[in-house]
């Protein structure tokens, strides 16, 4: 897989920057560059484009009001000098959000980001038109930041207490201040169940049912004894009475 990529930022060392990387990148390939967010749109609307590397601070137009402006959205790793920008930036749905001065590691990590999610969507894919896209959900890691984890990523939530443990099938653990009632809450019912005053898990991601208990990704999970029954219904029969 190959994304068609753009560079829009008015700094052109920036771009040269972004240029380079994507030449040791596989898999990325830049088919326009641009100074001005407005030729870079119009751009966008004419050609296929896969990816936007983007810069916010523009003049005449931000890359912001670009994103907005846009009928149609390729994936967006921003570029930017200034953190502040993050959390509007994920609310408006980019990939990733990468601050200058930018390392080639941290240009890896984005970039096959956006192989790996280019790739799960192709998936759900019919003669060129999405009939599903990813779900996601964002959660406060920090007092400053939020993170956004795809629903399917997501294996097991655990409580701890006052807070939770969010664990994902990329091996990351994220820690949040939330009770595990009210974040099970927030996501889709037909998806994920309470097995356990502990534990929620994924109804797709688990392996085995044994007993009182369930394996995911080779972690043993105990079922409780108030939940067994409503459970083993609903991951073998999917169906639950849960309100």
């Amino acid at each position: 897989m190959e994304l068609k990529s753009v560079v829009i930022d008015d700094e052109t060392l920036a771009i040269d920057v972004i240029k380079n990387y994507a030449l040791q990148t596989k898999g990325i390939q830049i088919t326009g560059t641009f100074t001005n967010a407005i030729e870079g749109m119009n751009f966008i609307k004419e050609h296929p484009v896969d990816l936007i590397f983007l810069d916010i601070n523009m003049p005449l137009l931000d890359g912001l009001s670009l994103l907005k402006s846009l009928p149609f959205r390729p994936l967006v790793i921003i570029t930017s000098a200034y953190e502040e920008y993050a959390v509007e930036s994920f609310e408006l749905e980019v990939l990733d959000y990468l601050v200058k001065p930018i390392s080639f590691s941290r240009f890896i990590i984005a970039a096959n980001k956006a192989l790996k999610t280019a790739s799960l969507l192709s998936q759900h894919e019919v003669g060129g038109i999405t009939i599903n896209e990813r779900p996601f959900i964002f959660v406060k890691v920090t007092k400053k930041k939020m993170k956004k984890i795809y629903l399917d990523e997501i294996l097991v939530i655990e409580s701890l207490k006052d807070y939770i443990r969010i664990i994902t099938a990329t091996d990351e653990k994220h820690i949040i201040h939330q009770t595990l009632t009210s974040f099970t809450q927030e996501l889709p019912r037909e998806k994920f169940i309470r097995i356990h005053r502990s534990y929620t898990i994924s109804v797709d991601k688990v392996d085995v049912i044994e007993g009182n208990s369930i394996e995911i990704e080779g972690v043993r999970y105990p079922i409780g004894r108030s939940y067994i029954n409503e459970v083993k219904e609903f991951i073998i029969n999917g169906s639950s009475n849960t309100p």
